[in-house]
């Protein structure tokens, strides 16, 4: 297999002139060379991640400059070393007077530039023996300053996230049957609507729509991004018949419940299935229940049944530690044992997702070389802050036609506020929001139907003591 890139810097000007010919036609040619020294150093800067410029980036980036107009090599070495410097991405000037302009006319040629910028830099990082974490790091650095600008100059947003109650993990029924979270169990068959939501996948743009949305999780949605960049440039590598060194996509989920683990598991296997890595990008949820059994030799077939489900997407395990926690003769270890079997029989169509307290997660994996080895990546969920916390539930409140007057919004912060601060272990973050969302409604309910002929805004408005606890002393 050839250990160079196979597309000559000739050959990459026409990926380069394609993929920027849409830019041009929206945001005008007039901008060319402003364009093309931009493109220029974010290439610089995105090939100093791997550890170095060689003379094969100069010529590279000399046919990205004014349109095949070769810049003379001595000024692009001159230009490495403020580049290489450089640790931060810097937008452009011309790309807030191009999202301004956007806001005001109502087009989208700023969102076409940042799509135009990802596919040229994914190639670009595809360009050396092998892609780096450091590259897809910058990649996600960029997309994501530049739609921050669209976000803060007004240009439409990406279409809407999760319901509210994607921001839960529990696997518990709620009343509201209109929101149900679309994850297969191993409980029983899907059902027939089950059966078409999954056939009916989103497409990558609103899964990373849906992922942005979440409530914080900042450094895990930043994480994920890396990691999604990193595949889309090994699949590059792949099609180009590049070298693509072995690489584990199991992960390991650590925190506290309620804090969207399930939630982001669902959001990459379906990621992961868009840009080609797994078949299907389906969501098998299990525990230790679905993979154990209760006589000897039943756990294996079980388990298997399990992974034959997941086969195509992600087999996500809660409370992973739970199957090693019985002693040497429990039949969680016959569990272990068969989906490390799985994972290297099936190690390019099956991901493993492990999720739990941070600290019981650790002892887990130490406790069996097997897992230590085949984990190598992990994701911190940290609890949500009072603010996030109040986030959530004015989520919950709008998607589901309820209005806060200003009482009751000041009265939901101070109880969000105290929530947090008083947290034990017990607390449940995005779980505890449901509830108290849930506890809300009963009583809004109650007060409602006490009222002679409510109105719309009657039946809409959430009042202070709707939040309030009942006092069982009160008479």
């Amino acid at each position: 297999m050839p250990t160079t890139w196979t597309r000559t810097p000739e050959e990459f000007h026409k990926i380069y002139t394609a993929n920027t010919d849409a830019f041009y036609r929206l945001g005008g040619s007039s901008m060319a060379k402003e364009l093309d020294e931009f493109m220029t150093n974010c290439a610089l800067s995105l090939w100093s991640k791997a550890g170095g410029i060689t003379q094969r980036h100069v010529d590279m980036a000399n046919q990205l400059y004014s349109r095949g107009q070769p810049k003379p090599s001595w000024m692009l070495w001159s230009l490495t070393g403020s580049v290489c410097e450089s640790e931060v991405f810097l937008p452009p000037v011309f790309y807030w007077n191009l999202a301004e302009s956007d806001a005001k006319r109502g087009t989208e040629a700023s969102r076409t530039f940042i799509r135009m910028l990802t596919n040229i830099l994914l190639y670009l990082a595809a360009v050396d023996d092998d892609v780096t974490y450091e590259e897809a790091a910058f990649i996600t650095e960029c997309t994501d300053k530049l739609s921050a600008i669209c976000d803060t100059t007004g240009v439409r947003k990406s279409k809407e996230g999760l319901n509210p109650l994607d921001f839960v993990t529990s696997s518990e029924p709620s009343f509201i049957e209109k929101h149900k979270v679309q994850t297969q169990t191993s409980g029983g068959e899907q059902s027939s609507e089950q059966k078409e939501e999954t056939a009916d996948k989103p497409d990558f743009d609103e899964l990373m729509a849906q992922l942005d949305a979440l409530v914080g999780l900042t450094e895990v949605k930043k994480d994920i991004k890396n990691l999604v960049n990193l595949m889309k440039v090994r699949k590059l590598r792949q099609a180009n018949d590049l070298p693509v060194p072995p690489m584990s996509l199991h992960m390991v989920f650590m925190g506290n419940p309620g804090t969207g683990k399930t939630t982001v598991a669902r959001i990459v296997s379906g990621l992961y299935a868009a840009i080609g890595v797994l078949e299907k990008g389906q969501l098998v949820e299990v525990d230790r229940s679905g993979l154990v059994a209760g006589y000897v030799g039943q756990t294996a077939l079980k388990t298997q049944e399990v992974i034959k489900k997941a086969i195509g997407g992600v087999l996500f395990i809660d409370e992973a530690y739970s199957l090693s926690s019985g002693g040497e003769n429990d039949f969680g270890r016959e569990a272990i044992e068969t989906i490390l079997k799985a994972m290297e029989d099936h190690r390019d169509e099956l991901i493993v997702i492990v999720a739990g307290y941070t600290g019981p997660m650790e002892k887990f994996l130490s406790s069996n070389p097997g897992l230590e080895s085949r984990f190598n990546k992990y994701f911190f969920f940290p609890d949500y802050d009072g603010e996030q916390l109040m986030a959530i539930f004015r989520k919950q409140c709008e998607k589901n036609g309820y209005t806060l007057t200003e009482d009751a919004e000041k009265a939901a912060v101070a109880m969000f506020t105290e929530l947090y601060e008083n947290r034990n272990d017990n607390f449940g973050n995005g779980r505890d929001v449901r509830n108290c969302f849930e506890d809300m409604i009963v009583r809004q309910s109650n007060r409602v139907a006490k009222l002679e002929a409510p109105t719309k805004e009657d039946l809409m408005a959430v009042l202070p003591e709707d939040l309030e606890e009942e006092d069982e002393d009160k008479e």
